[in-house]
């Protein structure tokens, strides 16, 4: 059995349970190995303390399953059968019916909840996804490595994002360079929908690419990330066409001091909202504090964002084995927007920044 299984158990008994059903894609990766997109169909790894850990993939998944590592039972259902019922059968022929059922509240539907309440009708189901989401927080010498190798691939995106930068190419054309550049180089997907906004455009914190041309004066901001053996990359980086106004360069500047301080406070048993507090004191202090609209960052793993939240009411201590973004950014309407994001892993020495691009100015020529 896996150690994540196992340490899991551990946390169920302590927090009372019999038996989790997990759901989401990103913990039923982390619990079995096995990393699928489900669509619609139902996946899920069950645990119990009385019985040995269970699948539920649809049939036609069965053997991929099986290959990458799973070696306990495996439900397999046709898009024709009910997985709830073949779940709750199961569970009647072992004898095994949990007495408390955790789950994770911010993933199951409504529907599938009526499902799990219909075919276990005498389980008290409760919400148990802290469970997971703090297993996950943690991550262990191969998560590391896994990460530091996206991180060179978000690298990767963010050069080639610049070499790509031209008099009236689009925000899209530059996005399609980007992500056909990293296809070549084996990533299968991005953790999240690639950033490419010039101009104006950059005062949206998530605007949204388009065929805008980029022109001389713009600013460009990018954000990205990829995909790397089941682990996620994010980086952010700004920088400038032909020229940059004295206001666009004061917020430049102001955003990097303040992520820059944000980082020299990410220190071991640091409280989480101190490093929100590092930024944004400097940001307010320069004047811009009305234009800095989100938090400091985020946590980073299997998903783009997972916990912890790093917002500045979290009291959660750093520790060794944490791995975070740092991405302060201003945002001015008329004059446009900056965000510096790096990639953040709490080692005991402090922090190791996992994203390398350069944060110095840059204005393309």
């Amino acid at each position: 059995m896996s150690n994540r299984i196992e340490t899991l158990m551990k946390e169920m008994e302590r927090n009372h349970l019999d038996g989790m059903l997990v759901t989401s894609t990103a913990n039923f990766y982390y619990l079995s190995g096995y990393y699928t997109d489900p669509h619609e169909r139902l996946i899920a790894v069950y645990i119990s303390t009385s019985l040995d850990p269970l699948l539920i993939v649809p049939a036609m998944e069965v053997d991929d399953a099986k290959k990458a590592g799973w070696s306990f039972t495996i439900i397999g259902y046709h898009d024709h059968e009910n997985p709830w019922q073949l779940f709750a059968e199961t569970l009647q022929s072992n004898g095994k019916v949990p007495k408390s059922l955790g789950i994770e509240y911010d993933h199951i539907t409504l529907e599938r909840y009526e499902s799990i309440k219909d075919n276990l009708p005498d389980t008290a189901i409760s919400n148990a996804q802290e469970i997971v989401a703090n297993l996950r927080v943690m991550k262990n010498k191969k998560e590391y490595t896994l990460l530091k190798q996206a991180a060179e691939l978000a690298d990767l995106g963010i050069d080639t994002g610049i070499k790509a930068i031209k008099e009236g190419v689009s925000e899209l054309d530059v996005i399609a360079q980007i992500e056909f550049e990293l296809k070549k180089h084996g990533v299968q997907q991005m953790s999240f929908q690639t950033m490419a906004l010039s101009g104006i455009q950059t005062a949206s914190p998530h605007g949204t690419p388009s065929m805008k041309k980029i022109s001389a004066g713009d600013l460009i901001l990018f954000d990205l990330g990829v995909v790397f053996e089941g682990y996620c990359s994010d980086i952010s980086r700004t920088v400038a066409y032909k020229t940059i106004t004295e206001e666009q360069e004061k917020i430049y500047n102001t955003v990097l001091a303040a992520q820059e301080k944000a980082i020299k406070a990410s220190q071991p048993l640091t409280p989480v909202g101190n490093i929100d507090k590092a930024a944004r004191d400097h940001i307010d202090k320069s004047g811009y504090g009305d234009y800095f609209t989100h938090r400091i960052g985020h946590g980073l793993g299997i998903q783009t964002h997972e916990y912890p939240s790093m917002h500045g009411n979290n009291k959660l201590s750093l520790k060794p084995g944490m791995c975070y973004t740092i991405e302060p950014g201003i945002y001015v309407p008329e004059a446009g927007g900056v965000r510096i994001e790096d990639m953040i892993f709490m080692t005991e020495k402090g922090p190791e920044i996992l994203t390398k691009s350069s944060k110095k100015l840059q204005i393309i020529e």
